[in-house]
């Protein structure tokens, strides 16, 4: 059967020769009369009508759950409501619909103008070398950390030729984050790009001259020397945010894809595993155009970067505080815990963007998670044990305890063993308990001294020697111990079973 132009031209062909009226040539081409009309009237058919209110059967079940999801995005972040393929997604994964992208995209187009919503920019199209050039910026983004709505910083680093990208989020969009993250991403993708293309950021530009000259700071000039990259910086204002689009879009694409809902999560490190996982998931998706997968081009272009350093560089500020009479440290205008043994000496700090860590003598004595804004307290209890087995009472009332539990490393067991020793021993006397207790932590670790103390409230064991027992005989079980070797050969000769302390356990068990 051929085209719709080739029945026109048959048509018109038999009118001319054979003279047959608009009724003849309908019965003969199997036409409506009104087709035979537009044919004499035109050899060209006219163009198809759109079909207006088709039904879309497989998306009917759908269509209240995508009106809530866009009306809900009436109070959600602007940069992080929902696109028509996020929705087609969600629709796919979540509720197992059968139904075309491209239904749920004519459905959404529509409603999203029902709603006024704009439409989208129109952009250039461009074209980059493998391995030359890298884009960088931060955008914003919600989460959720146990309840509380947090914006954080969103770190991106997008090679130009593949789209291949790097994402982890930041609580601050500070000059030694965005170091931090230039290490982490250079890291990630295995070497470093020639030329990478920056906005005006304060982190590294101190001041912007005239055209395309720029006053950078130290510190990021020293990254750039340390890995030898060249950097671009962009035109201020809008007009330069379109001269690195592909990282402007790709920042908003992650958001939409991986942060659409709003997640709700533990804490900034689950969010980063989260987004380094989406990460590689992108890897194998298509960019409109292209065929190849995003993966695909990025193994064409990742031999092509520059080698890594031998080290990586160092992005962290140092400090040298005194440890004051609290044992605390202040670093920032935050003080953090370190060992009572250290107090009144002096101490060296790393400062990093997510992480403090504390040195004396060569050796790390504390790591924190780096407090943001001002007048903080980060206090560990393990550091107060040694000061607290000679002042037992300063526990119940301590910061670090009550930083232990709101960090959820004091087990609900704990506080059940510590009523029972305060109603049978007294209150001084259980917290000397408990201290010995948590000072188990360190030669057994916490999870198998908490499950000593479930087993001793389970047997009605509520002392402290009794929990360092069920931890000892726990860790004894868990322990193998390695076969002799190397033995005497009249040793060797001599095939004894190993002692059994059994009967002495339960001897032990059966005292209080």
């Amino acid at each position: 059967m051929g085209s719709r132009v080739e029945q026109f031209e048959q048509i018109r062909r038999d009118r001319d020769r054979e003279g047959l009226s608009i009724r003849g040539l309908a019965v003969r081409h199997g036409v409506h009369r009104r087709t035979v009309k537009q044919a004499l009237a035109s050899p060209v058919p006219p163009a198809r009508r759109a079909p207006v209110s088709r039904p879309a059967p497989k998306l009917g079940p759908y269509r209240e759950v995508i009106d809530e999801w866009l009306l809900a995005d009436r109070d959600a972040p602007p940069k992080q409501r929902h696109t028509a393929k996020r929705i087609w997604q969600r629709l796919v994964d979540e509720h197992g619909a059968d139904v075309a992208e491209v239904t749920v995209r004519q459905y959404v187009r529509a409603r999203k103008r029902e709603l006024g919503w704009p439409v989208g920019e129109v952009f250039v199209p461009q074209v980059h070398a493998p391995g030359v050039e890298a884009e960088v910026d931060w955008g914003e983004a919600l989460v959720v950390f146990g309840g509380v709505s947090v914006k954080v910083h969103l770190f991106v680093m997008r090679a130009s030729f593949s789209g291949a990208a790097f994402c982890q989020a930041s609580l601050v969009e500070t000059q030694q984050a965005f170091l931090e993250l230039h290490v982490q991403a250079f890291e990630w993708f295995g070497g470093v790009f020639p030329t990478i293309r920056f906005d005006n950021l304060k982190s590294a530009v101190k001041k912007v001259l005239k055209g395309r000259r720029r006053i950078e700071s130290d510190r990021f000039v020293a990254l750039r020397s340390h890995y030898l990259f060249a950097s671009q910086f962009t035109t201020p204002g809008l007009e330069g945010a379109h001269e690195k689009g592909g990282v402007e879009g790709e920042v908003g694409r992650y958001r939409r894809n991986h942060l659409v809902p709003v997640p709700q999560l533990a804490d900034l490190a689950e969010l980063n595993a989260m987004l380094l996982a989406g990460c590689e998931h992108d890897l194998g998706r298509r960019i409109d155009g292209r065929a190849v997968t995003v993966g695909e081009a990025w193994a064409t272009e990742r031999p092509l970067l520059l080698t890594l350093p031998a080290e990586p560089f160092d992005a962290c500020d140092t400090a040298v505080p005194r440890v004051d009479a609290k044992s605390l440290v202040t670093v920032r205008q935050n003080r953090y815990s370190v060992p009572v043994r250290l107090a009144g000496l002096k101490v060296s700090a790393r400062i990093g963007a997510r992480e403090i860590t504390i040195n004396h003598g060569g050796r790390e004595v504390a790591r924190h998670e780096r407090l943001h804004g001002k007048f903080g307290t980060s206090a560990q209890l393990d550091h107060y044990l040694e000061l607290l087995a000679r002042k037992p009472g300063g526990l119940e009332h301590s910061v670090a305890l009550a930083q232990e539990r709101d960090r959820g490393s004091w087990p609900d067991c704990f506080d059940a063993l510590w009523a029972g020793l305060t109603e049978r021993y007294g209150r001084s006397d259980a917290a000397r308990q408990m201290i010995d207790v948590v000072l188990l932590c360190r030669d057994h670790g916490p999870g198998v001294v908490e499950l000593a103390v479930r087993g001793a409230l389970t047997a009605g064991a509520i002392n402290g020697p009794a929990v360092a027992i069920l931890a000892r005989r726990a860790q004894s079980n868990r322990a193998t111990p390695p076969p002799l070797t190397g033995l005497d050969a009249r040793l060797q000769a001599h095939d004894r079973p190993a002692p059994d302390l059994t009967d002495y356990d339960q001897l032990l068990g059966g005292s209080r």
